[in-house]
């Protein structure tokens, strides 16, 4: 081998030796790395190992769940409950922490669902609920302390840790929320957790302040739209609030005023933005315009909640629905209703269960409130002009403890209510409910004055046959421990049930009443709904006339009246048709209930005994006030010392009451802007039926009338006893006609009538006495005494006050039943004898035995006295004499026919006793015989006689 080649093979890269070096560095190196890449694999296991150990020892105690669990927990979450008025009109929504609209995937606007995806997890359709590297990343964040932390939670992590865990940092708290969105993504499609989110998230607050979570309600609650009409901007202001919902909401807490800068919020909606257009999601153009939108210009203005427009209505909503979910939660348990309303400690515990479900659930609650009527109503609150003037009361100031005086209005309380299914069908609560909160058409206790009559007296007193409306009761003072009073403080004699309760008298109600308390009358008051009686109540005989212990609702008392308008039947009132839950399942359907009360007939008959009250009676100025016609029966009602003004009236189709009166109970003014205190309350009461006819005719004012059931017939009747006529009742024009019950017509003839003689002493009717002068002898119609003692009347005085206007005689009497003897003395002279033009009167004679008085005149020029009148002790004691002079005395006769010295002597005219003497004229000169006249005999002067005296 040459040199050269040696050279070359020395130098040369394939040199053995090299070669043979080089391998066994490759080897070792190689080896080295295998042994490195050995033990980093088994590190990383190892690392792994430990990782998943720890990972396992996180979750050990979470339990693995199912479907229906996750999907119960998942779609758990508050949704505020909605009001509706009658015939599905929305209303508005209960009072919550949180408001909050459920809403379908398919109703949101796809711009909102972009920009959450685009903003809170672009690999959101890709992943399987959790996304490795970005947890890697956010553990090396967590461990480095990096300032910038990203975090690694997708939307799948984020419904779990809202919706089943916390918002706990820990990785305890991580490790569990992995798990579950991993299992998440296998029971559930994306859209079912998107649309979970998108119901979930908080989003700030509204334009009234109030805190809102869901797309729903941020929607609404922040431009005024539905979700489904989110434009790009909008949908990307909204989708960026969940980072930070109260930095970036545009209102604050302040009633829901608008920020003065809202920079973090549009900076946000800015990068929304921005992360949709490098998503893809949307234009260059669509993104540049989307810039310029002005949030500000485009917030929704504060809307009035349910609350501020109808504060009334809603409280009392949400207390009936409290009140219906309580029982049905108690039943659930076991428990039922009569039991968890004799417990308090249970009603409690479950109201207050029932309280959180009504806020958390999304119910739907479906009343019966015609909307328009109500509004209606309420304007016609608002601008009545008559309810009478502010009066001071002092109260406690709540903040600083000291009794100052503040100006306390009238109030009022109305309800209308359909009488045969129950609705409530418009009320008013109020007139201010920010003064006042309390519901004067629910809650309100009162006593019902005289609209009691018909409800607890009048009807009962029919039903058990023990009066009609024909029925004579005797209007006069009572006797006894209790003594009321009518109206004005008269009293008005013999008069009908009919008539008492037109005018409503209040002695009548009571007898009438007294006559049925021990037949318990208040359990009427029971079946018709009357849920505040108390024992007191039961044994005071003033309960007739309503003065009751506690008080009624105003509510309660139009309900009552409907009994009569159902024929008898009560059917309770209520204002909740059905409630349904978020899903559409009803859980509360009303039902109908009738209690039979009165009997068809009763009923009638009490309606057509209002009917008169209305007609012509205490509310007779209806008729001009209403703008509309129908057959309306009612009944006014006034409390103890004016304190408070009733109004109830009923016909076939609604029943509808008011009531005005003070909060502290106080007079109402008797007279304002020249109305009375009743006339004010009808009118107002008018005027609030005059809008709700406007809005519904049909059901305001029917055109068929309360219908006559079989069973009652027209009678005629003896108005001194409410027995069949006798030919003498008829003669003194004492008969009438009314309706009875068949059950109850009379079937006796009165017989308290005969035609007899009597005398009279002292306002007492005798037997006539064989001693007695002719001239005093009466006859006429007499009246049993049995009638007074019936009717407690003393007198007979009394009696012809009582008599009605129709008697045909004056002289009907009640005789004594024995005979009037003389008290053997002479009677005294009659005093106080004058004369007035032609009229000459005395004072009666004290004498107990006298029957009647003479007078006796003389004429002029005369002494010569003869008798020329005989008076009745019973008549007027005067009488009318002519013009002529004359000289007048009166005297007293007794029983017996003897007459007491002549009275003083009253003259008439010029009158004297004697011609006066005429004095004889001059002789004349003797006259020629020629000239001489006839002699003429002079003739005895005729005698003047009085004229005739006429007995008055």
């Amino acid at each position: 081998m040459s040199k050269k080649d040696e050279k070359q093979r020395r130098f040369s890269p394939f040199n053995k030796d090299i070669a043979k070096g080089l391998r066994i560095s490759y080897n070792v190196i190689g080896n080295l790395l295998l042994l490195f890449l050995i033990i980093g694999l088994i590190g990383i296991c190892f690392a792994g190992g430990v990782g998943a150990g720890y990972f396992a020892s996180l979750v050990k105690d979470e339990p693995i769940r199912s479907y229906e669990n996750m999907r119960n927990d998942i779609y758990n979450y508050e949704e505020t409950s909605l009001i509706y008025f009658d015939e599905n009109v929305y209303l508005g929504k209960l009072n919550a922490d949180i408001e909050r609209e459920e809403v379908k995937l398919e109703n949101v606007s796809k711009h909102v669902i972009n920009a959450v995806v685009a903003t809170e997890d672009e690999l959101f359709y890709e992943h399987h609920g959790v996304v490795p590297k970005a947890i890697m990343r956010a553990l090396f964040q967590e461990f480095t302390n990096a300032s910038v932390q990203t975090g690694g939670s997708t939307l799948t992590q984020q419904l779990i840790k809202n919706q089943i865990l916390t918002n706990e940092v820990s990785f305890d708290r991580k490790a569990k929320e992995i798990l579950l969105a991993l299992r998440l993504e296998k029971f559930f499609e994306k859209d079912e957790i998107i649309e979970a989110y998108l119901n979930v998230a908080d989003f700030g607050r509204n334009s009234n302040g109030k805190n809102i979570a869901g797309v729903q309600a941020a929607a609404k609650g922040i431009f005024g739209v539905e979700a489904k009409d989110l434009s790009i901007p909008q949908a990307a202001f909204i989708a960026g609030l969940p980072q930070s919902p109260f930095g970036y909401t545009p209102f604050s807490n302040d009633g829901g005023a608008v920020k003065e800068s809202l920079e973090p919020g549009i900076n946000r909606m800015k990068t929304v933005l921005s992360r949709m257009y490098t998503g893809g999601f949307i234009t260059k153009e669509e993104y540049e315009e989307a810039l310029t939108y002005d949030i500000r210009a485009n917030l929704t203005p504060k809307k009035p909640s349910s609350i501020e427009r109808y504060p009334y209505l809603t409280y009392e909503v949400e207390d009936r629905a409290i009140d219906i979910i309580m029982v049905k939660l108690a039943e659930k348990d076991g428990y039922t209703e009569e039991e968890i309303k004799k417990d308090d400690d249970l009603q409690a515990q479950y109201r207050s269960l029932a309280d959180k479900d009504l806020r958390q659930n999304g119910y739907r609650i479906h009343t019966t409130i015609n909307k328009e009527i109500y509004d209606k109503m309420q304007e016609v609150v608002d601008e009545y002009g008559y309810y009478g003037s502010d009066k001071p009361e002092k109260v406690k100031d709540p903040d600083t403890g000291e009794t100052i005086t503040v100006q306390e209005p009238v109030e009022v309380g109305g309800v209308l209510i359909e009488n045969t299914t129950g609705k409530i069908i418009s009320f008013v609560g109020g007139r201010d409910f920010n003064r006042e909160n309390l519901n004067h058409a629910t809650d309100a206790l009162r006593p019902n004055g005289s609209t009691m009559k018909p409800l607890l007296v009048y009807a009962p007193s029919m039903e058990l046959g023990k009066s009609q409306p024909g029925t004579v009761i005797a209007d006069v003072p009572m006797t006894g421990s209790w003594k009321p009073k009518n109206y004005g403080g008269g009293y008005h004699g013999l008069t009908s049930a009919r008539t008492a309760l037109k005018y409503s008298y209040n002695v009548p109600a009571a007898k009438t009443y007294m006559e049925i308390m021990n037949q318990n009358p208040v359990s009427y008051l029971e079946k018709m709904g009357f849920s505040t009686l108390t024992e007191e109540d039961y044994g005071i005989a003033s309960l007739s006339l309503g003065a009751m212990t506690k008080g009624v609702t105003v509510e309660e008392n139009v309900n009552a009246y409907g009994t009569f308008a159902n024929q008898g039947k009560f059917v309770d009132a209520y204002l909740i048709e059905k409630i349904e839950a978020s899903n559409g399942d009803v859980i509360f359907q009303h039902e109908k209930v009738e209690n039979e009360v009165f009997s068809a007939q009763t009923a009638y008959l009490t309606l057509d005994m209002m009917r008169d009250v209305i007609r012509s009676g205490t509310a007779a100025s209806l008729n001009s006030y209403l703008s509309f016609s129908a057959d309306w029966a009612g009944k006014t009602g006034t409390g103890q010392d004016y304190r408070d003004a009733w109004f109830v009236a009923t016909n076939p189709n609604v029943s509808f009451g008011t009531w005005i009166g003070y909060d502290t109970p106080k007079p109402l003014e008797q007279n304002y802007k020249g109305m009375s205190y009743s006339k004010r309350n009808i009118l107002l009461w008018a005027k609030l039926m005059n809008v709700a006819y406007e809005v519904n005719p049909e059901l305001v004012a029917p055109k068929n009338r309360f219908e006559m059931p079989g069973g009652i017939v027209r009678r005629s009747y003896c108005a001194l006893t409410g027995e069949l006529p006798s030919a003498l009742c008829r003669e003194a024009g004492l008969v009438t006609t009314d309706l009875f019950n068949a059950k109850y017509v009379p079937t006796k003839v009165d017989d308290s009538l005969t035609r007899g003689k009597y005398v009279f002493v002292k306002d007492r009717a005798y037997k006539v006495p064989s001693t007695a002068p002719s001239e005093f002898v009466q006859e006429g119609v007499m009246l049993k005494k049995e009638i007074l003692d019936k009717h407690n009347i003393s007198n007979v005085s009394d009696l012809k006050r009582l008599l009605p206007n129709t008697v045909k005689w004056g002289n009907l009497v009640v005789t004594e039943g024995k005979e009037i003897t003389d008290n053997g003395a002479s009677p005294s002279q009659v005093s106080g004898v004058s004369a007035s033009g032609t009229r000459i009167s005395w004072r009666a004679n004290g004498d107990n035995d006298i029957l009647g008085y003479r007078v006796y005149a003389a004429a002029n020029f005369s002494t010569n006295f003869k008798k020329v009148a005989s008076v009745p002790a019973s008549n007027s004691l005067s009488v009318t004499v002519g013009s002529n002079p004359a000289a007048y005395y009166v005297v007293a006769v007794d029983v017996a026919g003897h007459e007491s010295v002549p009275s003083s002597i009253v003259k008439i005219g010029d009158y004297a006793e004697e011609k006066p003497k005429v004095e004889p004229p001059p002789k004349p000169e003797e006259p020629n015989e020629e000239t001489q006249p006839a002699e003429q005999t002079e003739g005895e002067p005729e005698t003047p006689s009085p004229s005739e005296p006429v007995t008055e």
